[in-house]
């Protein structure tokens, strides 16, 4: 059986390790994977250096794609993966979450035949503002496997029409839909004692561990808007005052803080002794830094879960969210990025005694459960 695995952006390297590492693992003879990188990222520091650090497969080419509007970039991207399926003529695509580049694949994919296999089906926002809610829902209904990592993604697909009870074969017209758990637990199980034997950022930045703040900020939503972006840097800076805040800073993030219209600000935000701002992080530093943070406060949906995963609280900066199962746990919090939220968000979580942490996102195997079906399925 050939696969053609679609990647393009830092969470979908990592996913597709998960994937990658089973099929080395117990289908290296029955299970050809070629590795597309659509190049949507293309800064060395989020991309490349996965690779290295968990051992995925060098991907069989590159499309080098760069970054554009939504537009021109899907439009290369949709170019590019047709000419490979035809060279390839695989059995199935794998997509993974919800990018440009899932979606460049699933349109691509669909005009030519190509099942598709669509990780991390069925999340949603219910904000088509999103671009990502879009990408999301499009590669749901042009799939033919589609594995949700929740109970609430498996039934969101159902109130959008699919069928529970459909057998194989599955096709387009005959879609399979399955709860799988997430491939992201699968990796952050793995890799944890890696990151703890090799990640040296916690000495390297004087961090004590269960005392210091993560945070991330990406989403265009705090990073295009100067009142959003601004508001959310003086929470952290008045965080900072009584914590240790650290925070890897996206290219986009740093490319709007340099344009920002106040420079005393700006002047502000760089000379803060406890916020401390890094250049983007490696895999496994993420993950010492998400295992051994005290509080996460976060617009990434992938940094949401792992902070999940190691039973930390997460402060999250966006109106709404796919993971609305850890917004019912009450370990997390929406505040999108309004200053007084933020702090009290924060806040609450540094005052709880107690803290319970069900487990909603499977048994760490949803890698074996994907390989099993979709090869179930070819044979």
């Amino acid at each position: 059986m050939k696969i053609i695995t679609i990647i393009g952006a830092r969470p979908q390297i990592i996913k597709a390790a998960a994937i990658s590492r089973q099929i080395l693992n117990y289908y290296a003879n029955q299970i050809e994977e070629i590795i597309v990188h659509t190049g949507q990222h293309y800064d060395q520091n989020m991309s490349e250096v996965f690779f290295d650090e968990l051992n995925i497969p060098r991907p069989n080419y590159n499309l080098e794609v760069g970054s554009s509007s939504h537009g021109t970039q899907t439009a290369r991207m949709i170019e590019g993966i047709e000419e490979i399926l035809g060279k390839e003529n695989p059995d199935y695509i794998v997509l993974y979450g919800d990018t440009n580049s899932t979606i460049g694949g699933a349109i691509a994919a669909s005009k030519i035949n190509v099942p598709i296999v669509h990780v991390e089906a069925g999340l949603r926002s219910y904000n088509r503002k999103m671009p990502e809610e879009i990408n999301r829902i499009v590669c749901d209904h042009l799939s033919s496997f589609l594995f949700s990592p929740t109970i609430t993604g498996y039934n969101n697909l159902i109130n959008e029409g699919f069928n529970s009870n459909k057998k194989p074969p599955y096709t387009p017209d005959n879609p399979g839909i399955f709860h799988c758990g997430d491939i992201m637990y699968d990796n952050s199980l793995y890799f944890a004692e890696i990151a703890f034997k090799n990640s040296k950022i916690l000495e390297n930045h004087s961090l004590d561990v269960n005392n210091f703040v993560l945070a991330t900020i990406h989403r265009n939503h705090n990073t295009d808007y100067e009142e959003n972006l601004v508001s959310i840097f003086k929470a952290l800076i008045k965080i900072s005052k009584h914590r240790k805040v650290l925070l890897p800073l996206h290219p986009r993030t740093k490319n709007k803080l340099e344009n920002i219209k106040d420079s005393l600000f700006y002047d502000e935000i760089f000379n803060q002794e406890n916020l401390i701002l890094l250049p983007p992080v490696s895999f496994l530093d993420m993950i010492q830094l998400e295992k051994n943070a005290k509080i996460v406060i976060t617009d990434s949906g992938g940094v949401q879960k792992e902070a999940y995963f190691f039973n930390k609280p997460c402060v999250i900066l966006r109106p709404e969210t796919e993971w609305i199962e850890i917004l019912d746990t009450g370990m997390a919090k929406l505040v999108s990025s309004n200053f007084d939220d933020i702090i009290e968000a924060y806040n609450s979580f540094e005052h709880v005694n107690e803290m319970i942490f069900p487990k909603i996102f499977g048994d760490g195997k949803a890698s074996k459960f994907i390989c099993e079906i979709i090869f179930s399925n070819f044979k």
